[in-house]
């Protein structure tokens, strides 16, 4: 049992690592699905 709970709680670390970690870098969706040239009106 404890080792199940140690996993989840590592996965849910890297998890909210990844997302702050990616979103700083650059690279999310928002980002890598759309363009410059795209209207949004």
């Amino acid at each position: 049992m404890r080792a199940f709970l140690v996993a989840c709680v590592a996965v849910i670390g890297i998890a909210i690592a990844a997302y702050y970690g990616l979103n700083a870098i650059g690279f999310s969706a928002a980002d890598s699905a759309s363009a410059g040239s795209v209207r949004l009106d």
